[in-house]
């Protein structure tokens, strides 16, 4: 029987090489793997159109899709992209010093509905009680002038200050002119560089998300992975096939950052942060699977509903297919 060709599109991330190289291949599958290396080109074009037969893929995108009932998408427990999000509260130090210091003010933001904005704000909330319902959003590119990419998420469940920055500025411009208060998101804006007004939220951000992490237990998901849902039903073998087979190219990325004789990426102290890591999180600090992440997963749900992105909980089930571990 031959293999069934797929077509995957995710940025060559270290824990996906041995897939994209073809050191690891999914049992009966012809995995076809297309190096993107920006997520939100992916996200706009599989969910306009479709064009992949399985990506990564936007958490807090898809999990807004299947909440509606409509969603031509299903996932697996597979997370291409996590990261903590403290380091990505940029403010202006003169107006902002504390995370109460945001209630009621003027912040930038790329896409009120992407997933990093979900958990700043989730964590801003449960952590240090910060009172979001009186912001303006102000949402556009953080360095360019104009649009964040072409979303899919549906529409908000109830009114949200949000104002689209038409300005013909960047977000970075508006906060170094003082029209802003505050970016949170996925990038940093360039007026860093040059305001010493702007700067983080949490200067020390390393130890705050240690510290985070050691209390709660969320390690924030930014990425999955989505498939056609009519292609999983049709051949149900995919889910577990391709599963097992990111597990095993994640861990010989692991095996390849643990090795001490010759360094596996351009970080000098890779070694030294890798004992960190292992202090932190034990033995795997990336886990796949619903049941090792479900604190995370389960705080982006909640998350999800108490930011009005969707109506209630969604049991994890009903956004993953079942695979065989």
């Amino acid at each position: 029987m031959s293999a069934l060709p797929l077509s995957f599109a995710c940025a060559a991330y270290d824990r996906m090489v041995p897939l994209l190289t073809g050191e690891v291949r999914p049992a009966g599958i012809d995995l076809n793997f297309i190096p993107i290396a920006s997520p939100r080109e992916i996200f706009d074009r599989m969910a306009g159109r479709l064009e992949f037969d399985c990506c990564e893929f936007s958490s807090s995108e898809l999990i807004s899709q299947v909440a509606t009932g409509k969603s031509a998408l299903t996932a697996i427990p597979v997370f291409p992209s996590r990261m903590f999000r403290h380091g990505f509260i940029t403010v202006n130090r003169d107006r902002v010093r504390s995370p109460k210091d945001l209630e009621g003010k003027r912040i930038g933001v790329p896409l009120y509905t992407m997933t990093a904005a979900v958990f700043i704000r989730g964590m801003l909330t449960d952590q240090y009680g910060v009172d979001f319902s009186g912001v303006e959003w102000v949402q556009g590119s953080i360095n360019a002038a104009g649009r964040h990419g072409n979303p899919s998420a549906p529409p908000l469940l109830k009114k949200v200050s949000i104002k689209v920055n038409d300005s013909g500025k960047s977000l970075s411009e508006l906060i170094d002119a003082g029209e802003i208060d505050a970016i949170i998101g996925t990038d940093f804006p360039r007026a860093m560089r040059t305001n010493k007004a702007i700067g983080r939220l949490f200067p020390n951000f390393p130890e705050v998300e240690r510290d985070y992490y050691r209390s709660t237990g969320i390690y924030p998901i930014m990425h999955l992975v989505a498939i056609r849902r009519e292609l999983c039903e049709r051949h149900p073998f995919i889910a577990s096939s391709l599963y097992q087979a990111f597990c095993k190219a994640k861990d010989i990325a692991l095996d390849r950052l643990r090795f001490p004789r010759a360094l596996a990426t351009m970080m000098p102290w890779t070694v030294a942060d890798m004992e960190i890591v292992e202090s932190v999180f034990g033995e795997d600090p990336w886990p796949y699977g619903i049941e090792q992440n479900r604190k995370t997963l389960d705080a982006l749900v909640r998350y999800l509903v108490e930011q009005s992105l969707i109506a209630k909980p969604l049991p994890l089930e009903r956004i993953f297919v079942p695979v065989a571990e």
